[in-house]
């Protein structure tokens, strides 16, 4: 094997990685994986030169983040923001390539409680933030010539006294508000503070989120392909690029204002949920929307392809890592 070809298959082994810590998160149990857990688990980033920051409580009641600390409220176990900064394309940081992730660790609906039939599953609710987490470790391991963010929030939805209830209505960073009629809607609530803060904060080229928001996306795709929403053509034509290009799949839905429609409130800026059985995806997507402004931005809801009961091609049965080796390769094919 010549020195090329060699470090060609070095550069392979260190960047699988990224796509194993992904797993391992998605994988852990609840009582083991936390909020506060989990970002002590990232703190091997730093080791590959990766620049970590923690919001407590404190600071996201300050900046007024509580869309995200509602969600959080009916848990003992505190709430986390996390933000990775991998800054390799130069001293300068302006414009960097941001991902963010919705990280529940533990989802059991709140008040609005989920049927206990397979809700030890929803251990796996932190995907898109294990997804975040395993891309930045991938682009540091890697020494990609970018500057690139990730943001998570960091949760457990819990029903406890103090829990938020339906019908409660809360003041997102944004200032816009929220009627939240089912407390099991929580991971757009989670979503929608940290988008604002990313897209106010760091004024990104674009942002790409990823969670497992819906289990409509489950019925529409089965566990084959992600959704993909966007707010911009070319954004979302490189993201189907690099999915070809992996094998990681995933399959664009439309949005449009008649969708958006649906989540006007009487008594808020918006509700959380429309209240109606169709096109539930797109319509949590439609409320991320709400947060992005004119930055460009796609979302990729993940809950069929996150977690795999029998496995797949790349993964046992557990944590698939969908999602690292298609955002690597994006950044790859069009910002190297």
């Amino acid at each position: 094997m010549s020195k090329v070809d060699e470090k060609k298959v070095l550069s392979s082994i260190e960047h699988t990685k990224g796509v194993f810590l992904t797993r391992d998160l998605v994988s852990e149990p609840a009582n083991i994986l936390y909020p506060e857990k989990f970002v002590e688990n990232c703190q091997i980033l730093k080791k590959v030169g990766v620049i970590i920051e923690v919001f407590d409580e404190k600071k996201m009641k300050s900046l007024g983040m509580n869309a995200l600390l509602g969600v959080g409220q009916g848990s003992t176990r505190p709430s986390r923001v996390m933000i990775m900064k991998w800054q390799g394309g130069g001293k300068k940081f302006g414009s960097p390539l941001a991902f963010v992730g919705k990280g529940v660790t533990f989802d059991t609906g709140g008040i609005s409680i989920k049927p206990s039939s397979g809700m030890e599953d929803m251990k796996w609710d932190m995907g898109g933030a294990a997804v975040v987490a395993g891309l930045i470790y991938s682009l540091a391991i890697r020494k990609s010539k970018t500057n690139a963010i990730g943001i998570v929030g960091l949760v457990e939805n819990m029903p406890d006294g103090s829990a938020q209830r339906p019908g409660d209505v809360v003041k997102s960073l944004s200032g816009q508000t929220i009627e939240v009629l089912n407390t099991d809607a929580e991971g757009r609530l989670v979503l929608a503070d940290i988008l604002w803060y990313m897209k106010e904060k760091f004024k990104p080229k674009f942002m790409i989120d990823l969670a497992t928001l819906t289990g409509a996306i489950i019925v529409a795709l089965g566990e084959r392909y992600a959704g993909l929403f966007s707010n911009d053509d070319d954004l979302a034509s490189k993201i189907l690029g690099a999915s070809q290009d992996t094998g990681e799949l995933s399959w664009r839905l439309p949005m449009d204002n008649e969708f958006d429609k649906l989540l006007n409130c009487p008594i808020a800026d918006m509700k959380n949920i429309t209240g109606t059985r169709g096109a539930g995806s797109i319509t949590a997507a439609q409320f991320l929307k709400r947060f992005v402004g004119n930055t460009k931005w796609a979302h990729l809801d993940i809950a069929g392809v996150a977690w795999s009961k029998k496995g797949t091609d790349f993964a046992r049965s557990g944590g698939t890592g969908f999602g690292v080796r298609l955002l690597d390769q994006f950044v790859k094919n069009n910002y190297e």
